[in-house]
């Protein structure tokens, strides 16, 4: 997957998780685990791509932070003091996912409890606001409300179509408003776009119902830039 993202777009962070601790059913798929999970990432670092992973717990940040360049807050967990912090002490760069239930004028006081310790490195990526029951909804102007607070923005593209727990024991999805969705965040002015790919999504073990196909990523981010290069 990483080299078909390479050859697709260019540079990019490669993002996959050793544990998803947060899956709608007890059940699902989780991943590797810590050490494996760690192992396989290391081994994509040695072939020259940077590396973003979440971490659940505060005891996590240290051995990944030996791997990935970029640690990642969940959503869901983006207010929890312990973890931002023990994020923000390894040095890296901390990204925050903000809440489906955080306003986008709330989320700095995240950024700050990583920047009280000393580490400025911090993004904020925008993956959504709860809609009702298993829906969310993008509001546009949160984006600039967030840069604004003084931290670059991400635009999660992939979560933000996110059925959560609407299909039953998982979650589903609306790809087609990906680029939609996408378009509007880079006409907007987000410093960089996350999207969840796959090469065969009807298989993938996790999100699979919000993840564009790897054969659509490289027009989708041909057409992203034309915007970008529009827009600045």
């Amino acid at each position: 997957m990483a080299h078909g993202i390479r050859e697709a777009v260019g540079d990019f962070v490669f993002k996959a998780s050793f544990d998803k601790a947060n899956r709608t059913s007890g059940s699902a798929y989780r991943g590797p685990g810590l050490k494996e999970g760690l192992r396989i990432l290391a081994a994509l670092g040695a072939e020259g791509f940077p590396i973003l992973t979440d971490i659940h717990e505060p005891g996590h940040a240290e051995a990944a932070a030996e791997v990935a360049d970029i640690l990642q807050i969940p959503a869901f967990l983006c207010r929890q003091t312990d973890l931002l912090t023990a994020a923000g002490r390894t040095g890296r760069i901390v990204n925050i996912k903000k809440g489906q239930f955080v306003a986008p004028h709330d989320i700095h006081h995240a950024a700050a409890k990583v920047a009280a310790t000393g580490n400025r490195q911090v993004l904020l990526t925008e993956r959504g606001t709860s809609f009702g029951y298993n829906n969310l909804v993008v509001d546009m102007r949160g984006l600039k409300i967030m840069r604004d607070a003084g931290w670059p923005v991400i635009f999660d593209a992939t979560h933000s179509v996110q059925l959560p727990g609407g299909a039953g024991e998982a979650s589903g999805g609306q790809p087609q408003f990906i680029e939609l969705l996408a378009r509007a965040a880079v006409a907007a002015g987000v410093d960089g776009i996350f999207v969840e790919v796959h090469d065969a999504p009807e298989k993938a073990l996790s999100d699979g119902p919000n993840a564009l196909r790897l054969d659509l990523l490289a027009s989708f981010w041909g057409r992203l830039k034309a915007i970008h290069a529009a827009a600045i």
